[in-house]
């Protein structure tokens, strides 16, 4: 079945409060739940704030150019993403859908090559 990448992008800045984040993530929960259950869930991770990030730049003639921060600038970055199971590219965007409408936060939906 083929992978689809959920990239849940996140404004930059400090999290919400617990009061608005907690009733957020108990329905992210559920969610991850009923994804496993349909055999649709391959694996999550959460990222760090973009500030955090270390880029690597090939440079001509050779060598690389290490750079802190996010390699585009921008006010929100990716902060997590999930990598699915699912028929077609209109399911997977139905977890997508499910998981933007828990969130309120835009998410891209993206195929990941087959071997």
């Amino acid at each position: 079945m083929p992978q689809y990448l959920l990239s849940v992008y996140q404004p930059d800045g400090p999290p919400p409060p617990p009061e608005i984040l907690d009733p957020v993530m108990k329905r992210v929960q559920a969610w991850r739940e009923e994804l496993e259950a349909a055999g649709g869930w391959v694996f999550t991770g959460g990222l760090y704030p973009a500030e955090t990030a270390t880029v690597l730049h090939p440079q001509p003639g050779g060598g690389v150019l290490i750079t802190d921060g996010p390699f585009a600038e921008g006010k929100e970055h990716i902060g997590g993403f999930t990598v699915i199971r699912a028929a077609d590219l209109d399911e997977a965007l139905g977890w997508g859908r499910k998981f933007t409408d828990i969130t309120r936060l835009p998410v891209e939906v993206r195929p990941a090559y087959e071997d």
